[in-house]
């Protein structure tokens, strides 16, 4: 009987980890540098298993749900363009931390492709003796450095992950709260509970793994003239559209012709769109 017992329990437990935990966190910025009263608020996740976590934005799986039911309806279905508006995101990159080989990987579209990163640099946390409660969680103090800010992070034990929101992690417990000195951005743990698997995004263009320093310079290129950008991406304008999520995305399917209108109009309301979304993340989350 003791030893049944026990392979019970060990069935018991190779379910429990091999299970998917989802952390929603409500993320708060001021990502205009221009008008620090225009505060943005939105739900991510943080989907955490043994070998791996994911975060990213909510809308994105809402957005993705939507196009892959117009794609297997064949496109009967058509696109509700005020409902996608209203799913447009500031969280369009994803977070992956591989587990076991303590690596996180940043992905974030710069035209129609995907561009990827191994982050090459460590957060070193000091952890103080500072304790107090947020929610059902008994929570400790830690502050860091990193991308140009100054963050303080509270940390609990109570879960058994060390992990967080967007690019943080590597203390002894789950981060319920971390935010800048400035006040600029914030990650806030609302709930959790348990999915049974990460969900399948949608990806569209290719995916470009290159250096977190050329990620970066790409990324200004992108900004300074997207027309050259794209045009030396390949493909031409007309196979390529206005993602939902608040940048250039998704190549249009073959045969379907440039239903935007013509050449300049698309030109003129890519870089419209370039243009505001560069005003609206003028001061992003790393500043360095």
């Amino acid at each position: 009987m003791k030893k049944i017992g026990i392979i019970v329990l060990g069935l018991f437990m190779q379910t429990v980890f091999a299970q998917t935990n989802r952390f929603v966190y409500q993320v708060t910025m001021k990502s205009n540098a221009s008008d620090k009263n225009d505060v943005k608020t939105e739900n991510a996740y943080l989907d955490i298993s043994a070998e791996k976590s994911l975060f990213y934005s909510e809308n994105r799986i809402k957005r993705d749900s939507i196009m892959q039911q117009n794609f297997q309806s064949g496109g009967a279905r058509g696109f509700n363009r005020d409902q996608m508006e209203s799913l447009r995101s500031n969280i369009n990159y994803t977070v992956e931390k591989d587990k076991a080989n303590q690596k996180t990987f940043f992905k974030d579209r710069l035209g129609r492709d995907v561009y990827q990163y191994e982050e090459d640099r460590s957060i070193s946390w000091k952890i103080l003796s500072e304790t107090m409660k947020i929610g059902d969680y008994k929570v400790q103090k830690a502050e860091t450095e990193f991308g140009g800010r100054k963050w303080t992070a509270w940390f609990t034990t109570d879960l058994p992950y060390q992990d967080g929101p967007y690019k943080f992690g590597g203390l002894p417990g789950l981060i319920v709260k971390v935010e800048d000195a400035q006040g600029e951005y914030s990650f806030d743990l609302m709930k959790n509970y348990k999915i049974s698997d990460f969900p399948s995004m949608n990806q569209f263009g290719n995916t470009i793994k290159v250096k977190r320093t050329d990620f970066v310079k790409q990324q200004e290129k992108f900004k300074s003239d997207p027309v050259s950008f794209m045009s030396n991406q390949g493909g031409g304008f007309s196979q390529t559209r206005m993602g939902a999520g608040g940048g250039i995305a998704a190549p249009r399917s073959s045969g379907g012709g440039n239903r935007g209108g013509n050449g300049g109009d698309f030109r003129k309301r890519m870089e419209d769109r370039v243009k505001e979304d560069a005003k609206n993340n003028s001061n992003p989350i790393e500043l360095k």
